[in-house]
């Protein structure tokens, strides 16, 4: 090859580059070349939540994103929601219920403590997998406010192999068509499109093969960029630890950030979500 000719770069890059042209010169060159460097070996996976955070040096850490965020529930106790407010939390996603008869006991106090602080909130249901889809999102609807400055919904899907009451295997599609259903009806009932929280091993196990790919969502990932483990799936949230340290909040909480800038936070915040 001709010293001077032009090598085009690596697809990887392209499709990232593709993904996030707005984003922060710096924070794209991170991605691009995270990526790459990714997609060459094994994609590593996903683990705990404790200790110190040690990301990988040529991708973005959640320090690079500007949009910090946490979600809480019960565990979290009694909040000094002024205290949180004043810390920079931008956004806080709210645990509301639980398959198809438990509801939070925090949610109703923290919904109004963060609305009361100011904060963007939103609420989230985790599917207990035996339930009737519909029976799920209707208790959701029942004890979550409709308000046209929440955030959107969020559908919160995870395997749950330790639990003592629910044992079913989830095979991909009957697990897809339970979501379509849940997911149908609450953007029906709060005219808001979900977003899904899902975590490395659900993700790849149903998701990873394009399943909702137009929906938005959240991802768990405590020892990687996101690029790592969900590939080229764009993201609008990461949780990124689950032991971190908040004011007005005694001891652990989740803590997450909003992929984009602070001119797409309000965009998003005043667009439809």
């Amino acid at each position: 090859m001709k010293k001077n000719a032009f090598r085009p770069p690596p697809r990887a890059c392209i499709i990232v580059e593709l993904m996030t042209p707005s984003l922060p010169a710096p924070v794209r060159i991170f991605v691009r070349l995270g990526l790459v460097a990714a997609l060459g070996g094994a994609l590593a996976g996903c683990g705990g939540g404790a200790g110190p955070l040690e990301f990988d040096d040529n991708l973005p850490k959640p320090g690079d994103y500007p949009i910090q965020g946490i979600d809480v529930s019960k565990y979290q106790g009694t909040i000094d929601w002024n205290a949180v407010a004043g810390s920079g939390v931008k956004f806080v996603w709210i645990k509301a219920t639980e398959g198809g008869d438990h509801l939070d006991e925090r949610f109703q106090a923290n919904w109004q403590g963060a609305k009361m602080a100011g904060i963007p909130h939103g609420a989230y249901h985790f599917v207990y997998w035996c339930r009737a889809p519909i029976e799920e999102a209707t208790w959701f609807e029942q004890n979550v406010p409709v308000e046209d400055d929440a955030l959107p919904p969020v559908l919160d899907v995870e395997p749950t192999p330790d639990s003592k009451t629910c044992r079913r295997h989830l095979e991909r599609d009957a697990t897809v068509a339970d979501m379509k259903v849940m997911l149908d009806e609450i953007e029906r009932h709060f005219g808001k499109r979900p977003i899904i929280y899902t975590s490395v091993d659900f993700y790849r196990a149903i998701l990873s093969d394009g399943a909702f790919a137009d929906y938005p969502i959240w991802v768990r990932s405590t020892k990687h960029n996101p690029a790592v483990p969900y590939g080229s799936r764009p993201w609008k949230f990461w949780q990124y630890q689950a032991d971190g340290a908040i004011p007005g909040i005694d001891g652990h909480v989740d803590r997450n950030v909003y992929y984009g800038t602070h001119e797409q936070w309000q965009a998003f915040l005043d667009g439809p979500k």
